[in-house]
């Protein structure tokens, strides 16, 4: 089973997540996308963020129609701030016949050379980078990497931060929200 992985906050989901997902889970070289939500990015401060729980909630809500995506809190049970070379890892070691497959952005392949032992998630899995608007350019020494695949994906420009400004000022996020993400933060009040 080839896995591939979209970390995140998903603070909220949204639909620029769903597409990538759903995008990566049937045109790139994996049969499953799993969404793993991160309690805490080690490059984001974490006040701004809903309880990791809610987070998983409204995912398990925005992928419940999806066979092709699933959803992982794996990252609950580990040290904080989550690494990504410690995930992969334990994910190995809890599903050794799984071969993973890490999901990025382009933005983020920009600075991968700073990730706790980027080179070991190099030697051991492949990485799918979707294209994202403004990236900076790629290191020349991954440019061309052979563990590096860039899958073209189409460009979203929609963010998690642009959204809790909606919800903030009470304004719509129609199309921008999975019906049941937006019941479920209108039901508890979210991000008001």
């Amino acid at each position: 089973m080839r896995v591939g992985l979209l970390f995140g906050s998903f603070n909220p989901i949204h639909i620029g997540h769903l597409i990538l997902a759903n995008y990566m889970a049937t045109n790139a070289n994996v049969d499953t996308v799993w969404l793993v939500v991160s309690p805490q990015n080690p490059f984001k401060p974490s006040n701004s963020l809903l309880h990791e729980y809610d987070r998983l909630h409204m995912v398990r809500l925005a992928i419940a129609d999806n066979p092709d995506l699933g959803e992982t809190d794996i990252e609950f049970r580990m040290p904080k701030p989550s690494y990504t070379i410690d995930t992969l890892t334990y994910l190995q070691e809890q599903y050794p016949s799984y071969q993973f497959s890490l999901i990025m952005g382009e933005d983020n392949l920009a600075t991968f050379h700073k990730w706790k032992n980027y080179e070991q998630i190099l030697q051991y899995h492949e990485v799918l980078v979707y294209p994202r608007p403004g990236s900076a350019p790629v290191p020349e020494g991954l440019k061309n990497h052979p563990k590096i695949q860039v899958v073209s994906a189409p460009l979203l420009d929609i963010s998690a931060t642009f959204i809790r400004g909606l919800l903030k000022e009470e304004k719509s996020t129609r199309y921008l929200l999975p019906e049941p993400v937006a019941e479920y933060i209108q039901a508890k009040k979210l991000y008001l």
